[in-house]
């Protein structure tokens, strides 16, 4: 690392610290009382002592005889003394500690809101991983130096008052301070520059160690199906010692400096003692004064390293906070209008005109247009990576088309705010997420006004309430962390009677039911499309049975609208769809058989 570099980490560094000041200017000032109270207590603790030890202790020893008086009056003196200093000590670490840990609270609420504020584009292209540590370790690293940071403010407090005392006392035995306690701030500042790219790299590590875990735990039924446990565990393990080496890279610097740093004051109060014999012996000072300044070089040496704790976690802060900084300065935020629907509760009508989507520089949806009529079913069907999941994203605005518009009830998304658009529009992905809760929780998510007979009646709607009914608890029952006690047609029926908990006027089925069996699917739509259900609905389909439900089909290829209509025109008249529907009627019935060989099966 370049001189310029780590002057500019040092710089940027105390920018960061600067930063937690103007978040918190009474805590940080309370940490700094306390602790130039603990400062000047300090150097006046070495001038009683030395007082102590000219004044009492010499001609006690001299005269053979000691004042019991005296000494209880000395004793009590230390005593109040100590108190003070607790008393010090106690201001200083509280502001500090509560200083650190409300940053570090802030911005972890700020760096989790700002991921529900970005679209989902920019998950994409961030491992999971990656963000745990963005709003975990790279938060603590970041605000990590802010706790030595007002006693280390404190301390230069306390070297002024020592150097002016120096001073004072005589001017020889300042100029040892004026030697050591300089090269000891300039040992600070090196032992930080060499500290920089050491700790940036370690705080990469973690984040790229965090992101192959949170991989390989996600994924740990693919690994164990697949026989790959071996090749993930190499694959963690080869990081994992990078970041062993890098944090052992960090402790070998550490070892070097600290003590050179601890032993630099020893070596101070020893010149003291040399040269304050030699003045004494001059009589240019006295035993009190001798006595004075060498005890207050030996108590000067602790909180003088409180410098040093700072300078050293720079490097780790700005790596820190650079990383956070990504999150919180992205750009794609989607923000909400102000126009609501909450006067409307009928069946939502949404209409796509000439909407177009991209990718980075990859086009998926060209000139999309067609209408979902209010109360109607309408079924998205096409081959894979045609654009289907990308219509059920942009119709729930989880993202936004790049030109065109979507409209509901005529209005555009972007203009509606966000309670208008979770109150009127429900998605149900591809793949089912369920909370490590009960399953009152997962269906009810809290939601102000939902009763267990609303969640029971989104349960019915869903096919959900006979298996829910027959659990050890019912709506009690603890389904595991991705619900891993239930099959994956019962999360998906979970995931669909928690989207109609909250009566929706337009359901965004994303293949919702494709784990379901077929007939269970088709009492489930019937059930959606009843007046009580009172939704419109878009349903990514791939079953015949399916699609024939369906008021109206879009059929879509490579990101286009080929046709619209209903299922038997479309079979009679478009030749793709047809084929594609008959495909997937082929291998949904090889499916079938295949289901029943295994249950006949010994």
């Amino acid at each position: 690392m370049t001189d310029k570099t780590s002057r500019d980490v040092l710089s940027r560094g105390m920018r960061v610290l600067g930063h937690g000041i103007r978040e918190e200017p009474w805590i940080f000032t309370a940490g700094v009382v306390g602790s130039a109270f603990f400062g000047l207590l300090t150097v006046g603790s070495a001038f009683i002592v030395g007082a102590i030890v000219g004044e009492v202790v010499v001609p006690s020893l001299e005269d053979g005889r000691a004042d019991t008086g005296l000494l209880w009056l000395i004793a009590a003196a230390l005593l109040g003394l100590s108190v003070l200093k607790v008393g010090a000590i106690f201001g200083r670490r509280l502001g500090a500690g509560f200083m650190q840990f409300r940053l570090q609270a802030l911005y972890r609420r700020r760096v989790t809101r700002r991921y529900l504020d970005l679209p989902v584009s920019w998950h994409h292209r961030n491992a999971t991983g990656t963000l745990l540590s963005n709003a975990n370790s790279d938060v603590e690293a970041t605000w990590f130096p802010i706790a030595p940071l007002p006693f280390a403010v404190g301390t230069v407090v306390m070297l002024l008052a020592a150097f002016v005392s120096l001073f004072a006392t005589d001017w020889v035995l300042a100029l040892v301070g004026v030697l050591i306690f300089p090269a000891l701030f300039g040992l600070n500042v090196v032992y930080s520059r060499r500290m920089a790219p050491r700790q940036a790299r370690a705080q990469q590590l973690r984040a790229e160690v965090s992101a192959i875990a949170h991989e390989s735990f996600d994924g740990a039924l693919v690994v164990k199906a697949m026989g790959r446990e071996a090749e993930e565990t190499d694959r963690f393990a080869a990081r994992a010692r990078e970041l062993r080496d890098a944090l052992i890279n960090v402790g070998r610097l550490r070892g070097l400096f600290d003590p050179v740093l601890d032993t630099l004051p020893s070596l101070g109060t020893l010149a003291v003692l040399l040269v304050g014999s030699w003045r004494l012996s001059q009589g240019a000072v006295t035993v009190t004064e001798l006595v004075s300044v060498a005890f207050l070089f030996t108590v000067l040496a602790f909180p003088v390293r409180a410098i040093g704790w700072v300078l050293a976690e720079l490097p780790r802060s700005v790596a820190g906070w650079d990383r956070v900084q990504r999150v919180l300065t992205a750009t794609g935020e989607m923000p909400y209008g102000t126009a609501s629907t909450e006067e409307r509760r009928t069946p939502a009508a949404i209409g796509f005109e000439q909407v177009s989507f991209g990718y980075d520089d990859s086009t998926v949806l060209h000139d999309v247009c067609f209408t979902v009529a209010e109360g109607k079913t309408v079924a998205l069907v096409g081959p894979t990576g045609s654009g289907k999941s990308t219509i059920a994203s942009l119709a729930a605005r989880l993202v936004d088309p790049a030109a065109g518009a979507v409209r509901l009830d005529g209005a555009d998304l972007r203009s509606l705010s966000g309670d208008a658009l979770a109150g009127s529009i429900a998605l149900v992905p591809q793949v089912p997420f369920v909370f490590d809760d009960t399953v009152r929780a997962n269906v009810g998510l809290d939601r102000p006004g939902l009763t267990d007979e609303d969640i029971w009646a989104a349960l019915r709607l869903a096919e959900a309430d006979g298996f829910v009914a027959r659990l050890p608890d019912g709506l009690d029952t603890m389904v595991g962390e991705r619900g891993t006690s239930l099959s994956g047609g019962q999360r998906q029926r979970l995931t669909l009677a928690r989207a109609l908990a909250g009566h929706p006027r337009l359901l965004v089925l994303d293949d919702a039911t494709s784990a379901v069996d077929p007939r269970v699917e088709a009492a489930i739509l019937a059930s959606l499309r009843s007046a009580d259900a009172s939704a419109s609905i878009l349903v990514v389909a791939y079953r015949r049975a399916t699609i024939a439900l369906a008021d109206e089909v879009v059929y879509i290829e490579h990101g286009r609208v080929i046709a619209h209509g209903t299922h038997p025109e479309l079979l009679a008249t478009v030749s793709g769809y047809a084929d594609l529907v008959t495909a997937y009627e082929k291998a949904e019935a090889e499916r079938e058989r295949e289901h029943a060989y295994e249950e006949v099966t010994p």
